[in-house]
């Protein structure tokens, strides 16, 4: 079972790219916004950093109550 989900508020992105510079787990799409390769994570990892760069704060990282 993860430890962590991200909750990502797709439609108001601004596709500016810095979660995928600054995370290998988020990506650029065709339509210029970004996604998340996997949303349920045993580690935050990088994906804390890519919350915590955006500048809309449309990355929210979510500990699953066990």
């Amino acid at each position: 079972m993860p430890k962590y989900i991200i909750e990502y508020e797709r439609e108001k992105c601004i596709g500016c790219g810095f979660c995928a510079q600054q995370c290998d787990n988020w990506e650029l799409q065709e339509d210029g916004k970004s996604n998340p390769k996997v949303i349920e994570l045993d580690e935050i990892g990088c994906n804390q950093d890519a919350a915590d760069i955006c500048p809309i704060h449309i990355i929210h990282i979510k500990k699953v109550e066990e």
